[in-house]
């Protein structure tokens, strides 16, 4: 192998994943394959591969969301869907893993503990391998943003990748937080990716209603009472809150196919925001540039925000 200073990555050996999910409460069994270079990543339904890859596989692509109502779920022209990618996605995000065939039995990834915390164990365990290509990132070159009334979601140019976040909920436990995070911390995935998605326990009733949160516990959610936290053993971190909704950010992001270089700030955003500010970006070719990982630490010329407002 010809020395590449930065070389896209996979994983040494298979990982295999079981669990529930989130929102259909159906154990789910997952193996992670090792993927050749260029690839990205790729979603199997092995209970569809009997039908031809064209119905079985999805490509981990913003372009490939489906929905984005409480996870982000993404699909493909035959109709075949997998749901909740996003904290598998953030954990691959954070170790910089670019090519991966990830076989699932069923339309939803596991919660495990939801947050991303037990992925990455199992990844870092089976080790990661170097690949003989050269890795590639997606450079911002100006700033665009989505907005729709008080939820804001912008990507701007900047070196590295770091994340701003703010949310405000009307619950006293939850109240209004901010967090300031770069991926390129090596304290990220302590301080980001061990936090938990969460809920309001008045809530429960509906999303139950409408079909989901079928497997969702206190094993694998923070449930928020009017005025406490119903976990036995509380929170991992007094803004747990926060930190999950730039977990999961990172993880929405992640379907870019590429790393990014630069800055993401949501406010008020979600699952919906973050594709549609990935959206917007991809829109516009004067808004990034597709360079060499190596080159990519170089400042970008910053250049008027494009804001685009909700239809």
């Amino acid at each position: 192998m010809r020395a590449i200073a930065f070389p896209q990555m996979t994983l040494v050996r298979p990982v295999v994943i079981d669990g529930v999910g989130l929102h259909s409460g159906a154990p789910v069994h997952m193996v992670l394959h090792p993927m050749e270079a260029d690839r990205g990543v790729v979603f199997r339904r092995t209970d569809l591969v009997a039908q031809g890859r064209d119905v079985s596989d999805i490509r981990a692509t913003f372009g490939n969301v489906v929905s984005t109502v409480l996870s982000t779920e993404i699909g493909n022209a035959a109709g075949t869907t997998v749901s909740t990618v996003e904290h598998l996605m953030s954990a691959l995000s954070a170790l910089g893993i670019d090519n991966l065939l990830v076989e699932i039995d069923g339309p939803e990834v596991p919660v495990l503990d939801g947050s991303s915390e037990i992925f990455l164990e199992r990844i870092e365990a089976a080790g990661l391998e170097k690949l003989d290509a050269p890795r590639k990132a997606i450079r911002i070159l100006k700033p665009v943003a989505v907005e729709d009334g008080q939820k804001r979601a912008a990507l701007l140019p900047g070196e590295g990748f770091s994340i701003a976040f703010e949310i405000d909920f009307d619950n006293p436990v939850i109240g209004r937080q901010s967090i300031e995070a770069d991926l390129r911390d090596p304290f990220f995935a302590e301080d980001i990716l061990r936090a938990r998605t969460f809920c309001l326990r008045r809530d429960i009733e509906a999303m139950w209603e409408v079909g989901l949160a079928k497997g969702g516990s206190l094993d694998n959610a923070v449930v928020v009472d009017d005025d406490c936290v119903m976990n036995e053993e509380g929170l991992r971190y007094k803004d747990e809150f926060v930190r999950h909704k730039v977990l999961d950010a990172v993880g929405d992001l992640a379907l870019s196919g590429l790393p990014l270089i630069g800055r993401y700030e949501g406010c008020r955003s979600g699952h919906a925001m973050n594709n549609r500010v990935l959206r917007a970006l991809m829109a516009d070719p004067s808004a990034y540039e597709v360079v060499d990982f190596a080159e990519a630490r170089r400042p970008a010329p910053m250049a008027r925000e494009l804001a685009i407002s909700a239809d």
